[in-house]
Order: C-alpha cells, then sequence, then structure tokens
C-alpha cells in the first residue's frame, strides 16, 4: 500500500513541513486564511527591522515607536507558533485514529 498523503501539495514553513488536502476547487479557504495570516506576520516582522534600522542610523525615528513595532512582530510570530503547533497536534490525532 503506497503513502496515502503523497501527491498532496506542500507547505514549507520554516523546517516543518505541513501538507494540505485541497478539495476539487484549487485552494481551500482555510489555506487562504493561514497564506494570509502567515504573510501579515512576515510584513510585520519586517516593518519593526525596518523600524529599528531607522533607530540605529538616527534618522529621527522614536525609540518607543520602534519597540512597540517589535513587540507586535513577536507577539505574531509567537501566535503563528501556537497555531502552527496546534495544527500539528491535530494532525498527528488524525494519523493516530483507526479507519
Amino acid at each position: 500500500m503506497g503513502n496515502p498523503i503523497s501527491g498532496l501539495p506542500q507547505i514549507d514553513w520554516g523546517n516543518v513541513q505541513l501538507e494540505i488536502r485541497s478539495p476539487s476547487t484549487p485552494q481551500s479557504d482555510f489555506f487562504h486564511t493561514l497564506e494570509s495570516a502567515m504573510g501579515k506576520v512576515g510584513e510585520l516582522q519586517a516593518g519593526a527591522e525596518q523600524q529599528v534600522a531607522n533607530v540605529l542610523q538616527g534618522n529621527g525615528q522614536d525609540l518607543h515607536t520602534a519597540l512597540i513595532a517589535v513587540e507586535k512582530a513577536d507577539l505574531s510570530f509567537q501566535l503563528m507558533m501556537q497555531v502552527r503547533n496546534k495544527i500539528v497536534q491535530a494532525y498527528q490525532t488524525i494519523s493516530q485514529m483507526a479507519f
């Protein structure tokens, strides 16, 4: 018997491979929601890095604004990691079920 999940689309999420089974439609709403959330986390991180660079270069950037941006990026990343952990946990639970 072959691998039942081979041939499914894969998302490279750092060092974790997440496979998503797509229905007859090209992409599911869940996939689009995850993709959008990951994009927003990346945008927050890039914005925080830019604000920190501006502070270090002395471009008149407010230090408090930069620190708030860094904290927002950190919290959003932590939330995304918790979502990833729950998805992996759900996958492991489902894979252990007997069909």
